[in-house]
């Protein structure tokens, strides 16, 4: 019976454990480039013992940022500044990853201690932000321009070009963000995508725009490193993306060389009312597990090693993605396997703390 401390090999790469740090913005970039503050941010949850380490939402290109203090990867300048970061997490003994975003209608906002609302040139934001259609996420928020066939083809190039940078920055793992209503996932949604063209409408066009990135960033990851996809499973709301068109989306994606379905959900648009608990979404990633029969992660007030453990041990998923646990906790993989009884995970210098 596979246990949370089972390592897990995906192509050519092993993860020594099934504990992933969930990409969590920081909102601490100039210009998209990483520093000092993302070195020890990333860094010390890796000492810490997890397997997998994720940045944060990366932009592809500028326009595609949350906030004008995200993360990119849109110039060759910043994949050489993510390097020394990779490289140091990798000597930890933790694997790499970078999630690839582009925030579409939700960008060029303020960050959360700043109230997270839109901001214009005047704030460092900057207009039009873009989108599958011409709807704004919410009241006070901007109309976004509906792409283009020309816009959208641009962006597909630059989720491309974006995960070139990337492998050459020693990144193993690449993820394409397709959930929590940003870009692509307002040409997913029903709920925000409202084109009648070749990329709305029907499941299979309102899923090319994704599909199409993934076949492009595909070909140029090398075939051992993997490739994952974040999705939000549901919209939980009526008449918009649900689990069952999950499943469907996730069976093509396989079948396209993604290898695991990370599984959040919402997001698409506000005031929603979601049944969050512990492990809330966790059945989402066992269902698609094992409908679509592709490796997936849990994530979601996923707090304790007896949880953590469980979700693997009872098949629900194949990794488990932790965020806030590993804020409070950058340890949290040390001390997990000092209660689980497994061997500490802990670089050697630390060993003595978990004796």
């Amino acid at each position: 019976m596979t246990d949370l401390f089972e390592p897990l090999t995906i192509g050519s790469v092993t993860f020594r454990n099934r504990i992933t740090m969930s990409p969590m913005c920081q909102y601490s970039s100039v210009d998209g480039y990483p520093n000092d503050w993302h070195l020890v941010h990333l860094a010390s949850r890796a000492a810490g013992g997890v397997g997998l380490v994720v940045t944060e939402a990366a932009a592809v290109e500028p326009q595609g940022r949350i906030s004008p203090q995200d993360l990119g990867i849109w110039s060759d300048g910043h994949a050489e500044a993510l390097a020394t970061i990779v490289a140091t997490l990798h000597k930890l003994g933790a694997i790499a990853g970078i999630q690839l975003a582009h925030a579409g209608r939700k960008a060029s906002t303020a960050p959360p201690w700043e109230g997270g609302k839109p901001v214009d040139e005047t704030a460092g934001g900057w207009r039009p932000i873009v989108s599958s259609s011409p709807i704004p996420f919410s009241e006070g928020y901007p109309v976004p321009v509906a792409l283009s066939i020309e816009g959208i083809q641009k962006i597909i190039s630059a989720f491309v070009q974006a995960a070139k940078r990337s492998v050459n920055a020693g990144f193993k793992v690449i993820e394409i963000h397709a959930a929590h209503g940003y870009l692509i996932h307002e040409f997913l949604s029903p709920l925000c995508n409202h084109r009648d063209d070749e990329y709305g409408g029907s499941f299979e066009n309102r899923t090319r725009f994704l599909q199409e990135i993934v076949q492009g960033v595909r070909e140029v990851v090398p075939e051992g490193y993997p490739l994952w996809v974040r999705i939000s499973a549901t919209d939980w709301v009526e008449n918009g993306w649900d689990i069952e068109q999950s499943i469907a989306l996730s069976n093509k994606l396989k079948s396209l060389g993604v290898d695991l379905i990370d599984c959040s959900s919402g997001g698409i648009v506000p005031h929603v009312k979601i049944p969050s608990g512990p492990g809330y979404q966790t059945p989402f990633a066992e269902r698609i597990r094992k409908e679509a029969n592709i490796l997936t992660g849990a994530v979601g007030f996923i707090t304790t090693p007896e949880q953590a453990d469980h979700i693997i041990r009872t098949g629900q998923a194949d990794i488990v993605l932790l965020g806030r646990a590993l804020l409070r906790n950058p340890y949290w993989a040390s001390k997990a396997a000092k209660k689980l009884g497994q061997a500490p995970v802990a670089p050697v210098q630390y060993e003595r703390a978990w004796v």
